[in-house]
């Protein structure tokens, strides 16, 4: 099974001619609500693609209306949410001003997404047949506890290490590596991890040598490399679309990645079919509208 531990929000978004600075107030005619959140943006691309009943999230959201839509969101798009639970505060927000030239502000209320706890996952569920999917919107010491037992137990982790909080540090870069099957990120975290744990020059491959984690890196249009301990590099491009919206195309990849590891196939495979998901993926707006159902790819 795959199982996604990670965050859950509503994004409600207005659109205005400026963005406000201090003291200042605009007037939106409305504003949009969309499901997102990594974790879920990631649990619900994995359950369109991966066999019935194979997906599930645990996560927290608070005890609102938000966080029973977003439950029932998940349900409906063929994810299990019996792990997800009420926390004591309110259902992740994230409240984001887009303007007339498509620059955004963005303010996260983290709400309930920093209560998930490692313990919330039964440990009849980590078995060696378990793919365990990560992000960095809850917190990481949780995140990795669960890593630890998943691997402990035989199974794969998968950890998309996005955003890369401020203050992470080189003890938990190293952490993070150790724990983690395969680690994906984009050029930006990249840089960013290498500069953290002190090898800014060093490269992927040197990030991972000595370590068992494979790495994939996205490049947009250009699509994602992976590269491994043993020294091997594949490249898949991405397939030549006219995009409308590449918000949520990160997340649809990483989720088709861990259905296709989950299923067996090889890791030049899995990227093939991230690719291929995350294209599909752009030709909508919204996180989660145009992420493909299986019998579209």
């Amino acid at each position: 099974m795959i199982l996604v531990f990670g965050s859950i929000n509503v994004d409600l978004v207005a659109r205005v001619a400026t963005i406000p600075g201090p003291g200042k107030t605009v007037l939106a005619p409305s504003y949009d609500r969309h499901f997102g959140g990594k974790g879920a943006n990631q649990a619900v691309a994995a359950a369109r693609l991966a066999a019935p009943g194979r997906v599930a999230m645990a996560a927290c959201v608070g005890d609102d209306g938000f966080g029973r839509e977003l439950i029932d969101n998940l349900v409906a798009n063929g994810a299990a949410a019996d792990l997800i639970r009420f926390g004591t505060t309110p259902t992740g927000c994230a409240f984001i001003t887009v303007d007339a030239q498509a620059e955004n502000a963005i303010t996260v209320a983290s709400g309930a997404n920093l209560e998930p706890k490692a313990a919330d996952v039964p440990e009849a569920l980590l078995t060696s047949g378990t793919t365990l999917v990560l992000q960095m919107e809850v917190p990481f010491a949780q995140s990795l506890a669960l890593a630890q037992r998943v691997r402990q137990a035989g199974g794969r982790v998968v950890w998309n290490c996005a955003p890369v909080p401020d203050g992470f540090g080189a003890a938990d870069a190293s952490a993070l590596l150790g724990a983690s099957d395969v680690l994906i990120v984009n050029e930006h975290e990249a840089a960013d991890i290498a500069a953290i744990l002190g090898q800014p020059e060093a490269g992927i491959a040197g990030l991972i040598r000595g370590t068992t984690t494979s790495c994939v890196v996205t490049a947009g249009a250009e699509g994602a490399f992976a590269y491994t301990p043993a020294g091997e590099t594949f490249h898949v491009a991405a397939p030549r679309i006219e995009p409308v919206d590449t918000t949520g195309a990160g997340d649809t990849f990483v989720g088709a990645l861990a259905v296709a590891l989950d299923e067996g196939l090889s890791l030049a495979q899995a990227l093939d079919l991230g690719c291929r998901a995350a294209a599909l993926a752009c030709l909508a707006p919204g996180a989660q509208t145009g992420m493909p159902h299986r019998e579209k790819m």
